[in-house]
């Protein structure tokens, strides 16, 4: 969605701001014919299957490129500050986003895009899909929509571009004369708007002939983009009526703040784009769609991390305190789940637990929040608070000992649910069971490859138990997945030099430094090579 004001870079970002730049034009030079998608939208059975809109550009940017290019840049965001490493934010935008996936046959494209979603800390009312399937959600935008339908809106309109993979299909258009242009746009999308100057600077270094041809694509992309993600969200049981609402929203806000330059916006909002969807609606019967619980609980979070200082901690406290005279209930238990997870982050633990058991009576009040109800009861998100109060620094003991059974319960309850599971290896670790957090943690990280708190967890187990060369040989698997591979090395040698080092282990270690060092290799000859 377009932003409400200009995005931008400070100088502290100007690190990844080049190697996105490099990875964005390499990929597009290096890039291989794509293999032939896993399943043709033909051969689906459902009638509701998208269509493929256009050609997707197979002699320039390939599935494997695509995707290797999402995960790098990918790296590059979880290392910066406005990164929203919040787990329960991040498990229900992941819920939320791929039941939309999941609505239509043929949404993941004809890569069948493994997708993933995360929140962005920043006020602006935006999302971006990167290559690959990641797409980013503002925290702006989670505080914007009024209801799911309208967030449902965006998230399905950027599944839309990723379904119909236009960052290839724009590299198959262009050619070499749109990558440095996209790579201006994509790292103007991403910043924050610490600086404008520099942003128009990173803007300003693709010009010309070639802009225009990228922007004129662009404005075409939107369009099928909306219409895809009409489909999704329709499929998906939302109302569908919330793309227009949500688009109005914006344009009037365009009016207040002032008209942003077309080459500023990363979704160029035009009236055609409105009149459109508004035909489509009328063809569509009318339904009604109730929200979750979990979506105003994810907004209240996400309030809270927007900003810690002190006026903007008063000042949300004011709204959740506002919010409380509402009549609608969901309203009520976000505003007291809120001001828990509030008092939390000021370390008020005995605050926090107070409005913790309000929001629970009012969300339950005859039964316990925790009991096998429908998906709907909040009851997932509720569980990481009381954990997070439990396993907070300066609790008793006794409390510690608590948490662990609370958290085994949640998980058996809630096996899906990644943020519990760290939370029940945390409890574990707590408690004084370190053993048993290893044991399980390990168990982890073979199911889940690619998850690197669950090696900083086991790095922790491991310390706990005077595991050094253990601890220090999990620290390097969780540098490896975040990209820092010289900082991965040097955990090995740590490793290698600690005292408990086995044999065996030492094979380990020789083994992995060797793939490590081999992969530093090459990567230096590939930046060479750019």
């Amino acid at each position: 969605m377009k932003p409400l004001t200009p995005p931008a870079l400070p100088p502290a970002r100007a690190r990844w701001r080049r190697s996105l730049a490099v990875l964005l034009v390499s990929a597009a030079t290096a890039a291989t014919p794509a293999v032939a998608p896993a399943q043709s939208f033909n051969a689906l059975p459902n009638t509701a299957r998208l269509p493929t809109l256009g050609d997707a550009s197979r002699e320039d940017l390939s599935p494997i490129v695509e995707r290797k290019l999402g995960e790098e840049i990918m790296r590059e965001i979880r290392r910066d500050r406005d990164y929203l490493d919040d787990d329960a934010i991040a498990e229900y935008l992941n819920n939320f986003g791929g039941a939309l996936v999941d609505a239509v046959p043929g949404a993941r494209g004809e890569t069948n895009a493994d997708f993933t979603f995360f929140p962005v800390r920043d006020g602006a009312i935006n999302a971006f899909a990167l290559p690959g399937g990641f797409i980013g959600i503002h925290s702006g935008l989670l505080l914007a929509a009024q209801t799911e339908s309208e967030l449902a809106s965006v998230v399905s309109h950027e599944i839309g571009h990723v379904s119909q993979r236009h960052i290839a299909r724009m590299l198959g258009q262009q050619r070499q004369d749109v990558l440095l242009p996209l790579a201006s746009l994509i790292l103007a999308a991403l910043a924050a708007k610490a600086s404008p100057d520099v942003a128009m600077g990173v803007l300003m270094g693709g010009q010309g002939l070639a802009v225009q041809r990228q922007l004129n694509f662009s404005r075409d992309a939107e369009r099928e983009a909306d219409r895809v993600g009409f489909q999704i969200m329709g499929a998906g049981g939302y109302d569908t009526s919330g793309m227009v609402a949500f688009f109005k929203r914006l344009q009037s806000a365009n009016k207040v703040y002032g008209e942003i330059p077309a080459f500023l916006s990363s979704h160029p909002l035009t009236s055609e784009r409105i009149v459109d969807i508004q035909s489509r609606i009328k063809e569509t019967p009318y339904r009604q769609r109730v929200d979750t619980i979990e979506f105003h609980l994810a907004k209240a979070r996400a309030r809270v991390l927007q900003n810690m200082g002190t006026t903007a901690r008063r000042d949300t406290r004011i709204t959740f305190q506002t919010q409380l005279a509402q009549q609608h209930r969901q309203q009520q238990v976000a505003a007291q789940y809120g001001l828990s997870f509030l008092a939390l982050k000021e370390g008020d633990l005995a605050g926090a637990r107070s409005w913790f058991d309000k929001a629970r009576a009012t969300v339950k009040p005859k039964e316990s929040a925790f009991s096998a109800a429908p998906a709907s009861d909040g009851g997932a998100m509720f569980a990481v608070l009381d954990l997070e109060i439990k396993l907070a620094s300066g609790q008793p003991k006794e409390v510690a000992q608590q948490a662990l059974k609370d958290a085994q319960g949640a998980t058996n309850r809630y096996p899906l649910s990644r943020a519990l599971a760290r939370q029940y290896a945390d409890a574990m670790i707590s408690a004084g069971k370190p053993e048993e957090a290893t044991r399980y943690l390990r168990e982890q990280v073979q199911l889940y490859r690619e998850d690197g708190k669950l090696y900083d967890l086991l790095a922790k187990a491991y310390s706990n138990q005077g595991k050094i060369a253990l601890q220090h040989m999990a620290l390097a698997e969780s540098y490896v997945l975040a990209g820092a591979l010289p900082a991965a090395v040097a955990q090995l040698n740590f490793a290698r030099k600690a005292s408990d080092v086995s044999f065996y282990e030492q094979s380990v270690i020789d083994a992995r430094e060797r793939e490590l060092t081999a992969r530093q290799k090459e990567e230096k000859e590939e930046e060479k090579g750019r």
